[in-house]
């Protein structure tokens, strides 16, 4: 019985590896698919803003810069956009984080690197793939990996408490949405290669909070509210049919 996971294992890193030699040998042929975000050209840079909504009801945001570690690990044709959106009412607050790739895949990484880099440690038994229902552009459910952190010590206005960190996050491009990284990195990617010439730009979207341990379920409640109504201001997928 052994032999069958080491068989699919070894069958997997194989396909991933298989997908990165055919980036590699038509990175020079291909054309650039489009975004699945909205994005506007960044003032003096071959590269893109990702637009992200600005207003929100009940809620101020602001927008929030890389940080230098990130702009400076990732590719150079790597596009961003990141705003914070606070609550008028309670002061909850939730990151939206878009990365987008340009010609090099490696833009989209694992969000275990970024995290564990802060001080993160990850809870396995909290992390799944959860679905949350979008009602735009029309009703549909959006696959999200929700990623629940251990507790960390952070100092707030009250002072040191220990905090969790909720990290949801998925992917798009021009035509798909997943939580499926294996999928579009290994299967969607060669396909869209070998049979359009195309190298589809992958984004990758992360929603962050931070609670205290034991308002997890809360928080995350908070968060799906959020997601259902900004997503759909600037992620341009799944589409409404032509004619409706």
């Amino acid at each position: 019985m052994k032999a069958k996971p080491v068989l699919l294992a070894v069958v997997m890193l194989a396909l991933m590896a298989g997908a990165a030699l055919l980036l590699a040998h038509t990175k020079s042929g291909h054309k650039l698919g489009a975004p699945g975000v909205k994005t506007r050209p960044l003032a003096g840079s071959g590269n893109l803003e990702v637009v992200l909504p600005e207003n929100i009801p009940g809620y101020k945001s602001e927008a929030v810069p890389q940080a230098d570690i990130v702009v400076g690990i990732l590719p150079k044709d790597t596009s961003f956009g990141q705003r914070r959106y606070t609550s008028l009412d309670d002061g909850f607050w939730m990151n939206v984080n878009v990365v987008l790739m340009g010609t090099d895949r490696s833009s989209i990484h694992k969000p275990q690197i970024c995290l564990t880099g802060q001080g993160w440690a990850c809870d396995y038994q909290a992390t799944r793939v959860e679905q949350i229902p979008m009602q735009q552009p029309f009703p549909y459910n959006l696959p999200v990996n929700k990623f629940v952190t251990l507790p960390r010590e952070l100092k707030d206005k009250d002072g040191i408490k220990n905090f969790r960190c909720l990290y949801v996050y998925w992917y798009v491009d021009g035509t798909h949405y997943t939580a499926d990284q294996w999928k579009w990195m290994s299967v969607w990617i060669p396909q869209d290669l070998i049979l359009h010439g195309l190298l589809e730009r992958w984004s990758y979207i992360a929603c962050s909070s931070y609670c205290l341990p034991g308002q997890e379920d809360a928080t995350f409640a908070r968060m799906k509210k959020m997601i259902a109504a900004t997503v759909p201001q600037f992620q341009l997928v799944p589409a409404k049919p032509a004619g409706h």
